[in-house]
């Protein structure tokens, strides 16, 4: 669903701020695979989800998704492909539009989108019952204005929003790292529920090691640009933050030292 071949990428070439982020990164993702994505300050993981949004072009090397080579594509040609969530609540939704509008725009996404003929009863009806899945009580606040909204119920409904249409993709940017424990594991179950619902193909970045190790059935390690740990299967089942330590150590060479991710 997702495969990049060999990409790199370097800002600001040729000058004393010149830095390699992408050095020569091969990923594949089958259709289904949740994956989370952890490492330092620095590593390259929101560099890599950026490259595949199409936020900026790679260097060298290619990104297909579901075999459609989109390297060259523009960011908004290639959102019809993705669902994204980023880590600021603010984004991602309109907050002076209601809870309904923002998911009326959302469902028309691909589409001509106006709400100039409103919101029909029957999608009012869709909106309610998949509002209910929170366990938020959104559903009875439809009309509410999402300004309105806490942090984590503007990223559960950005969550909601992105998920729509069941993209081919989906790209959550460390989309709880600025939520509360709390908030965070009510929003973290959420996406839980959503992307095994509809089986969607996930990239998860995350600062949060345990939050790397509980969720998805794949984690990646980037360090420097590169990965150097590509774990799934039963040997993720059996992952502790320790043993994962011990496996960067091993694998970089160096310590492991984002105390974000040690302590979340």
């Amino acid at each position: 669903m997702l495969e990049l071949q060999t990409i790199y990428k370097t800002f600001n070439p040729g000058t004393i701020n010149e830095k390699a982020a992408l050095k020569g990164i091969s990923l594949s993702l089958e259709d289904g695979d949740f994956v989370t994505v952890i490492g330092g300050n620095g590593a390259g993981k929101s560099t890599m989800l950026n490259a595949v949004a199409g936020t900026w072009f790679v260097d060298e090397g290619k990104i297909l998704i579901d075999g459609k080579d989109v390297t060259k594509l523009p960011e908004h040609k290639r959102a019809v492909y993705l669902g994204r969530v980023f880590q600021d609540p603010m984004t991602g939704t309109a907050a002076t539009m209601e809870i309904q509008e923002n998911l009326a725009l959302a469902s028309r996404r691909g589409k001509l989108r106006s709400l100039r003929r409103g919101i029909t009863r029957q999608e009012r009806e869709q909106y309610q019952t998949l509002l209910e899945t929170l366990n938020l009580g959104l559903e009875t606040r439809m009309t509410s204005k999402v300004g309105l909204l806490s942090g984590g119920q503007r990223q559960a409904l950005t969550l909601l929003m992105a998920t729509l249409k069941k993209p081919k993709l989906l790209l959550l940017d460390e989309h709880t790292a600025a939520l509360d424990p709390k908030t965070a594991a009510k929003v973290l179950e959420i996406t839980d529920q959503i992307v095994n619902r509809d089986h969607l193909t996930t990239l998860m970045i995350t600062h949060n090691m345990r939050d790397a190790i509980a969720h998805g059935n794949r984690l990646i390690m980037m360090s420097e640009g590169r990965i150097i740990l590509d774990i799934r299967g039963e040997d993720k089942k059996k992952l502790t933050v320790q043993n994962l330590l011990d496996q960067f150590e091993k694998a970089s060479g160096e310590e492991f030292s984002n105390d974000q991710a040690l302590l979340g």
